[in-house]
């Protein structure tokens, strides 16, 4: 009796110091809840959060500053423009081929980055190029694809989705490589079909993360809303495939080729220049909301979900060829800041990511034409000045302390709004109104 009640007596001991220690430890760490919360690790942010999130602002990328790019912009220069699309609200930024230096060390200038500052946010959508056999020669096999090429690709942008999984949360296999017109290089949909499958075995084999989206970026056409040549097998399976569709429309492009939505009616002739751009641009606007919602219309006739995002649209501010003062007068600078304050406005409300084209001017497009509308899609010009479509954020502030190749932002034509107009002319008159 005597050990029954010795044994009750040492737990009864053991079970006080235990319960003293714990109420000692609770006392002396009374911050213990915060330091836990510090050592928490960082949100992750996954391409669901992003996709369709206003908060994260898309836009398409290059950051090339010569008419080469056979000079890549080295990473201090990456930065540099990292900052600048910070600064213009961006978080999210499309690239497109990892054959060549420039995609790698975006990721390693956003790295860098974010070491330097915690609050740093800016998440990347990988794009991989894809060719046919004979691409940019006198006779591409559109029949058969590039695979040492191609596959190449799809291994490097495998090998740093892995490196940066903290900033790779999207990989495009290709860059309009299906449609049609894209006649030195496209190839059919089952090439697409082929590394989309490759990609997403690879996530399911725990090889890449789970919460990586794999598409491909491509025109509407191609995405079924063009003609019957694209509604084949091998499309209906990549929709099923993909985690979401990555759709390109190009309203300024149709002032030549499909103008049937461009000018100027007779019921606006007498309007004021500018009313009568705005309403032109209104429409243009319409007619990039027709093509998405005609290819959504094929999509969800096939009984696919898969979300639909605009991986490229955007208006070129100069041209002296097909949209130029000589040809369909669409391209300056006033009429790119309405469409891209029209574009931001319509997909921002209806929970469409945009990866507007394009961050800064990059004159390599059309090397040999200066003053082809390929090299001036930018927000920035390429020497990092602000052009009309972001006067008012340099009026803000927003880039203070920051710019390009050394030099501060400013606005082009030295912010005077009314030399700008004078170069700016208004839309051809219709030749028949546009139907409603």
């Amino acid at each position: 009796m005597k050990k029954q009640n010795l044994n009750r007596l040492t737990l009864l001991a053991v079970i006080a110091a235990i319960a003293i220690a714990f109420i000692s430890y609770g006392c002396s760490n009374s911050s213990g809840t915060e330091e836990a919360s510090d050592t928490e690790p960082a949100k992750t942010v996954s391409a669901a959060d992003i996709l369709g999130n206003p908060a994260y602002r898309a836009i398409s990328y290059g950051g090339y500053r010569t008419n080469t790019r056979d000079t890549q912009p080295t990473v201090a220069e990456l930065k540099e423009d990292m900052l600048l699309l910070e600064a213009l609200g961006v978080k999210v930024l499309r690239t497109y081929n990892v054959h060549l230096d420039q995609a790698a060390n975006v990721l390693a200038a956003i790295r860098e980055l974010k070491a330097e500052d915690p609050d740093f946010e800016m998440y990347v959508m990988l794009g991989a190029w894809i060719n046919c056999k004979g691409a940019f020669t006198a006779n591409p096999d559109h029949s058969v694809e590039d695979e040492a090429a191609n596959s190449a690709e799809i291994e490097r942008a495998v090998a740093l989705a892995k490196q940066y999984p903290d900033i790779v949360k999207i990989i495009a296999v290709g860059n309009e490589a299906m449609v049609k017109w894209a006649a030195s290089y496209f190839v059919q949909p089952g090439v697409i079909l082929k590394w989309v499958n490759h990609l997403q075995g690879l996530k399911a084999e725990g090889e890449l993360p789970a919460d990586l989206w794999i598409t491909s970026s491509d025109n509407f056409a191609s995405w079924g809303g063009g003609g019957p040549e694209y509604h084949v097998e091998d499309l209906e399976k990549l929709l099923k495939a993909v985690d979401f569709v990555s759709l390109h429309t190009y309203p300024m492009h149709d002032t030549h080729y499909n103008p049937e939505f461009w000018g100027i009616t007779e019921a606006e002739a007498d309007l004021p220049k500018t009313e009568q751009i705005g309403a032109a641009m209104d429409r243009a606007l319409q007619y990039a909301q027709q093509q998405y919602q005609q290819t959504k219309d094929y999509i969800r006739g096939l009984g696919v979900k898969a979300p639909i995002h605009i991986g490229e649209t955007g208006w070129a501010t100069a041209s002296n060829s097909f949209y130029g003062p000589e040809g369909s007068k669409a391209t300056d600078e006033y009429k790119s800041a309405l469409y891209h304050e029209r574009m931001r406005d319509w997909t921002d409300e209806a929970g469409i990511s945009c990866f507007y084209f394009e961050a800064f001017d990059e004159n390599w497009k059309d090397a040999g034409n200066p003053g082809g509308s390929e090299n001036y899609f930018g927000l920035f010009t390429i020497d990092g000045k602000a052009k009309y479509a972001i006067w008012d954020l340099v009026d803000k502030g927003a880039f203070e302390g920051l710019g390009r190749n050394g030099q501060p932002v400013t606005k082009t034509y030295d912010g005077e709004k009314a030399a700008l107009l004078e170069t700016v002319a208004a839309p051809p008159m219709m030749a028949e109104e546009p139907a409603q």
